[in-house]
């Protein structure tokens, strides 16, 4: 098993306004599935096309296992990438497209043939391996361009959007067969895409990526629970934002003092709560608020509330949000160990009409 290391890594591209990556550091524990995820033109695909070799960075360095391989071309960096779209040979039977490494290696045709077979299996593409790409589905193309990748044994692989030109059942069965796969081969990979279900599905770990840098590198539940700010938050559907200051065991802030779970230095900040964690009805901590708003969203009911002139959301069960018209009352408990506190240097960039109240929180 492999470690990758990513240091001070930055690309510009001639006539873009802002590099594509900016000291990008990222180091990937060995054996691990990552997720690297952002919005489109966050540099996301450039990472991954630095590490397979296909360009050349301005300046930092990518090493396995601390070796650098800057130096290396592609074919001997031993890192297998899987594109969007699978781009098989179509000239190829899908047994052709999947030894056709080994068979660049030299490897003995029986030998070629042997691991094929077994590869099939291991991919679900048995009995299939006689039909040309045009006989196969978008699932089974994809299949088969990851079987191309697994069968070279290489030290890192690299799935660029592997599932984004999937429909949604497909999406499901190849995200599951993704992560079998790297279970069993133990193969360090970076997985890149823009979807965070999807990130949070399959990855051991994500890094999500904002303006080509790390902003946050970590296992999927600390981008709900410890976001590291306010944009990392944002991005994972956080809602909830409420300056104020912690003061001791509380925050203080236009909802009075609120206890927290954890200690941290006084001083000011963005408290933020998950949607899914704010419990409607009543409670011994419960505080009265009026019902705005609710909206439908399949599986959920997002219902707006007031206290105190102050917005919140919560997403409750839609028979939950059936009973919760407009105008009605209702207790809203705030738990105080889904209660996370952002820096300061975020208040800035928090509208002053989100939270009902000013960002400049010096005296709250």
């Amino acid at each position: 098993m492999t470690t990758l290391s990513l240091s001070g890594l930055r690309k510009s591209f001639p006539g873009a306004a802002t590099p594509a990556l900016q000291d990008l550091a990222l180091s990937v524990e060995s054996g691990a599935l990552t997720a690297l995820l952002g919005p489109s033109g966050c540099g996301k695909t450039t990472t991954m096309k630095l590490v397979a070799g296909l360009i050349q960075p301005d300046a930092g360095d990518i090493r396995l296992d601390g070796q650098s391989i800057l130096s290396l071309p592609p074919e001997r960096r031993d890192v297998a990438m899987v594109f969007q779209n699978p781009l098989l040979f179509p000239h190829l039977t899908v047994a052709g497209n999947i030894g056709f490494g080994l068979r660049m290696r030299g490897i003995a045709p029986r030998k070629i043939a042997e691991e094929v077979e077994e590869i099939l299996v291991r991919v679900r593409l048995q009995g299939l391996g006689d039909r040309f790409p045009t006989a196969l589905s978008g699932g089974q193309q994809q299949r088969a361009a990851l079987a191309r990748a697994l069968i070279l044994r290489p030290k890192v692989l690299l799935l660029d959007e592997p599932l984004s030109n999937l429909d949604a059942g497909l999406r499901d069965e190849m995200r599951s067969l993704i992560r079998k796969l790297q279970r069993e081969t133990g193969i360090t990979t970076l997985v890149v895409t823009h979807d965070q279900a999807e990130a949070v599905a399959i990855a051991d770990q994500i890094a999500l990526i904002l303006e080509g840098r790390v902003a946050q590198h970590g296992p999927p539940q600390d981008f709900y629970q410890r976001p590291v700010s306010l944009a990392v938050a944002r991005f994972f559907g956080g809602v909830n934002f409420l300056p104020g200051k912690v003061a001791g065991s509380a925050f203080q802030s236009a909802l009075g003092a609120l206890p927290l779970p954890f200690d941290r230095a006084d001083g000011p900040g963005i408290l933020t709560i998950r949607p899914e964690a704010l419990r409607l009805g009543p409670g011994p901590a419960a505080m009265m608020a009026k019902v705005v708003d609710s909206s439908f969203l399949g599986t959920q009911s997002r219902v707006g509330v007031t206290i105190a002139g102050i917005r919140l959301e919560a997403l409750v069960a839609p028979e939950t949000a059936r009973a919760l018209t407009p105008g009605t009352s209702i207790g809203v408990t705030l738990p105080p160990d889904a209660l996370w506190v952002l820096p300061p240097d975020a208040l800035w960039v928090l509208p002053p009409d989100q939270a009902g109240v000013s960002p400049d929180i010096s005296t709250a």
